[in-house]
C-alpha cells in the first residue's frame, strides 16, 4: 500500500497554495475558511513542517510548498487524464474551458457551433477571466491566454491559437458624420480605452508618427468589451485586436478606418496538462481552435473601404 497524504487536503492545499489565498480557496472549493486552515493543518502534521507562514492577516506559502503545490497539480491532471480516458465513449463529456472574456464573447462562443457539430457527446462549459494572464485554476481543461510564454505556465502545454494584432476602430455611423482619412483626423474624436489593455493606445499612436497627441484625454473603461461597445454606439474611437473582432467588421457593426496602421501583439495560447491524452476531448479541442485560428477571415464589409472622396462628401 502506498502511504499518501490525505487526499482531500491535499486538494485544498493545492488551491491555496496557487490562488495564495486561504479565503480565495474556501471560496473556489465552496467550503469555509475555518475548514481550509483545518485541512492543511491536518497535512502540515502528516509532514512534519509547515507549508504556510503567516505575513499580517496572510498565509503565505513557503518556498517548498510553492514547488509541492506544483508536483501536487500535475499529479491531479494525470488523473483528470487517465479518468477521461477509462470513462465511457458513449457517455457525454463535459470538457470546462477558461478563456478571458472577449476572447470568449467575440471569438470562442460564436464558433463553437462547429465544434459540437462534430462532437454531439461533448458538452462545453466556459467560464471567463477578466485578466488575460490570470492563473490556471486545477479545474479546467483547457485554459486559453493572452501575451503569455510556456515558461509561465510549468508543467502545462501551450499551444497557438490565435494571432493578435491591434489597430483603430470606429463605427460606420461615426465615420460617416466625422470620416478618419488620415491619422491626424483622431484629435477631433473622443478617445475610448481599457484598464485591462493599457499599451494599446501609446504603441498606436507610435505606429502612426502621433507620439505628440499622446497626451489627448481618453475615456477609460476597466475592460475591454465595455470599450468595444462604446466603439459600436459611436461614443468615441479605440484601439480593437484583429482577427478577434472579425466578426463585427463582417456584420458592420464595426470598421477599421486606417486598417495598414497595426501593431502586432503576442497572440492567444491555450494551456493543457503536460500529460494530457493526445487522443483525448481536449486535445481534439485544442487542434479544433487552432484549425479555427488559421481560418481565412470573410471580406471586409463596404463601409471600412470607404473612398475618401465619399467620406468627405459626407462631412457636416
Amino acid at each position: 500500500m502506498r502511504r499518501l497524504p490525505p487526499l482531500n487536503a491535499l486538494r485544498v492545499f493545492e488551491v491555496a497554495a496557487r490562488t495564495g489565498s486561504y479565503a480565495e480557496a474556501a471560496a473556489q472549493l465552496g467550503v469555509t475558511h475555518g475548514a481550509v486552515s483545518r485541512q492543511i493543518a491536518a497535512l502540515e502534521g502528516w509532514l512534519g513542517q509547515r507549508l504556510f507562514t503567516r505575513e499580517g492577516r496572510r498565509m503565505v506559502a513557503t518556498p517548498m510548498a510553492i514547488a509541492f503545490a506544483t508536483e501536487v497539480g500535475q499529479a491531479f491532471d494525470r488523473l483528470a487524464v487517465a479518468a477521461a480516458a477509462c470513462g465511457r465513449p458513449a457517455t457525454r463529456r463535459i470538457l470546462r474551458v477558461s478563456a478571458p472574456t472577449s476572447f470568449a464573447i467575440r471569438w470562442l462562443i460564436p464558433r463553437l457551433d462547429r465544434f459540437q457539430a462534430d462532437h454531439p457527446n461533448v458538452e462545453i462549459a466556459v467560464t471567463t477571466v477578466t485578466t488575460i494572464i490570470e492563473q490556471v485554476r486545477g479545474d479546467v481543461d483547457v485554459a486559453i491566454r493572452r501575451g503569455v510564454a510556456g515558461p509561465a505556465w510549468p508543467g502545462r502545454r501551450v499551444v497557438p491559437v490565435l494571432d493578435d494584432i491591434d489597430t483603430l476602430i470606429m463605427s460606420p455611423g461615426l465615420f460617416a458624420r466625422r470620416p478618419i482619412l488620415q491619422p491626424a483626423d483622431i484629435d477631433a474624436h473622443v478617445w475610448l480605452a481599457s484598464e485591462t489593455r493599457a499599451g494599446d493606445w501609446p504603441d498606436w499612436l507610435e505606429a502612426a508618427g502621433l507620439r505628440s497627441l499622446a497626451g489627448h484625454s481618453r475615456q477609460i473603461y476597466d475592460h475591454f468589451f465595455v470599450t468595444r461597445q462604446a466603439v459600436e454606439d459611436g461614443l468615441g474611437i479605440g484601439i480593437g485586436p484583429l482577427p478577434l473582432l472579425g466578426a463585427d467588421m463582417d456584420s458592420g457593426r464595426l470598421m477599421t478606418p486606417l486598417p495598414h496602421i497595426r501593431v502586432p501583439r503576442q497572440g492567444y495560447v491555450a494551456i493543457i496538462p503536460e500529460h494530457f491524452d493526445a487522443a483525448g476531448v481536449a486535445a481534439g479541442f485544442v487542434d479544433w481552435l487552432a484549425g479555427e485560428g488559421l481560418r481565412p477571415p470573410a471580406p471586409a464589409p463596404a463601409a471600412a473601404h470607404a473612398s475618401p472622396s465619399a467620406a468627405r462628401r459626407r462631412r457636416p
